[in-house]
This record gives structure tokens, sequence and C-alpha cells, in this order.
């Protein structure tokens, strides 16, 4: 018998183009939908105010398997509106809409596969303050694999007052991101 050799490293790179790309190709999607948006869409979505930022982020983030850019939207109106009171409605809305994941998770607890990862997430959802940790911090940065977070969360029993608070305050940071962002991109376009 001949030992086996061992595995070549992979490079940086390597490991990385492909969360790289998808990421600079969901950017530059979401830019050329910002310029793109029609000013009727932007006009009703206006008169709509803060209502309207709350209802796009919500109907966006309560569909569990197709994603919906919402960024655009949410840019414009903070173009449009307080940056702060579209803030706050789209992180709500963002929150109340991912429930939907959470109370998938809910009713199905016992279709969690286990592999490493569920095992970790498991671990931590025990402890309260340790699962609105990591639900606030998988909330925080544009991740579209945050349901996944959310049908653990309902799985694992995690109170539902902990998964709305741990997401409004991350989406919070991510609305922010995204309003600024607008904000931003009202200079250059």
């Amino acid at each position: 018998m001949q030992p086996s050799s061992p595995k070549p490293k992979r490079s940086w790179w390597r490991r990385w183009w492909k969360p790289i790309s998808i990421g600079s190709a969901a950017i530059v999607l979401n830019i050329l939908a910002y310029i793109m948006l029609p000013p009727s869409i932007l006009g009703r979505l206006r008169y709509l105010g803060y209502a309207g930022a709350f209802a796009v982020a919500a109907i966006a983030n309560a569909t569990v398997l197709i994603p919906i850019p919402y960024y655009p939207l949410i840019a414009r109106l903070a173009q449009m509106l307080n940056v702060w009171g579209v803030i706050l409605a789209a992180a709500a809305g963002s929150a109340l809409g991912e429930s939907v994941a959470f109370l998938v998770g809910r009713s199905g607890k016992g279709i969690v596969e286990e592999t490493r990862i569920n095992s970790w997430m498991h671990r931590q959802m025990r402890h309260p303050w340790r699962a609105g940790l990591v639900l606030f911090a998988l909330a925080a940065p544009p991740n579209p694999a945050f349901d996944i977070a959310g049908l653990l969360a309902g799985a694992l029993d995690v109170p539902l007052w902990l998964f709305l608070v741990s997401v409004f305050l991350g989406r919070i940071i991510r609305m922010s991101l995204v309003a600024f962002g607008g904000i931003m991109l009202e200079v250059w376009f």
C-alpha cells in the first residue's frame, strides 16, 4: 500500500473566486436596476412613503425560494424621504418578512438535516443571548442565505420575539448600507 499523498492547498483565489464573482454580479445588477427604475414606480412609492419601504422589504423578504431585488427601491426612497425613516421602516418590514422562514422552520422541526453547520447553530441557539448574537451577525450583512438561519431558528425553538428583535437590529445596519449607498449613487447618477 502506498501512503496517500496530502491534498494540495487551494489558493486563496480558487477558494473565493465564485463568491466574489456572484457578489460583484449582484452589485452590478442592483446598480443597473437602480438606474433603470421607471419614474412611474418611483412616484407611486413616494406617495406610499414609509409604508412603501415597509411593504417592499416585507414582501421581498417573505419569499423563501425566489430572491426579489428590492435594494434599488429602498435606495431611491432614501433619496426622496427622510433617510432614517426609510431605514427603520425597511428594517421592520424586512424582519417581519423573514419571520415567514422562521415560521416554516417552526412547523417543520423534524426536517433539519444533521450537518456540521447545523450542529453548530443548534449549540448556539440553545442559549438565548448567543442565538440573538448569531442572528444579528447573519442579518446585518447583505446575505442571501439568511433564510436558512431563519428556518433553523424556527426549527430550534428560538423565541419569536428574540428572532424579530435580532433581525430588526441587524437589518438596521443592512438598510443603512443600502440607503446611504443610494444617496451616494444619487451624486454619481
